[in-house]
């Protein structure tokens, strides 16, 4: 059916107008559930009453609490770590390692991840989505740093972004993640000095 040209398309009479307010509040909630109680125990009622909105609020967003959790990855994921631009391998590896502490270290983000990551050994469409948020993003910044390493001379052509990764931030995620222990000071300095010398070894 056509219509004539100029005529603007009208908001359908009934259709509920998201307010973004409500739905950043939402959003908020979802993650402070999420480091108070975890995923399994996490409930739409809960989020509700932590935002101070009706259920119905919720439903008209997202349909269970599964879907309002993907969408929240996938919003953490389109914004991105910024790649960092130093000016050499090792500054570039310190910034990163900077970067992962502080999120990782986050009081919501330290309760949130190792939760989530258990769900996603049980739950594919979970998996999924945190793959996107963290292997694939650090991945795409593995890879912006490796190759202004070999384009300065510091690291041979071939050299994998995979491997650097490994090396990067595996040490800093099993002490942080894992053991869930401190930072000592100059801890990060000299992991970023291993890591370059891991990664520059002939």
């Amino acid at each position: 059916m056509s219509t004539e040209r100029g005529t603007r398309r009208r908001t359908p009479a009934g259709a509920a107008v998201l307010r973004e307010d409500v739905t950043d509040a939402i959003r908020s909630a979802v993650f402070e559930e999420l480091a108070a109680v975890g995923f399994a125990r996490m409930s739409i009622e809960g989020i509700a009453r932590r935002a101070g909105v009706g259920k119905t609020a919720v439903y008209r967003r997202w349909k269970s609490k599964l879907h309002l959790v993907l969408d929240l990855v996938a919003a953490v994921a389109a914004q991105g770590l910024p790649a960092p631009d130093t000016g050499s391998l090792y500054g570039d590896v310190r910034a990163v390692l900077e970067l992962g502490a502080y999120a990782l270290r986050h009081p919501v983000a330290s309760q949130v991840i190792p939760d989530l990551l258990v769900e996603a050994a049980r739950n594919p469409e979970i998996s999924s989505a945190i793959k996107a948020a963290l292997l694939d993003q650090q991945q795409g910044v593995a890879a912006v740093v490796v190759r202004a390493a070999v384009a300065r001379g510091e690291l041979p052509e071939g050299s994998d972004p995979d491997r650097a990764l490994d090396l990067i931030v595996g040490p800093l995620y099993w002490r942080l993640v894992v053991v869930r222990g401190d930072l000592p000071k100059g801890y990060l300095d000299d992991l970023a000095a291993s890591a370059v010398a891991a990664l520059t070894r002939a």
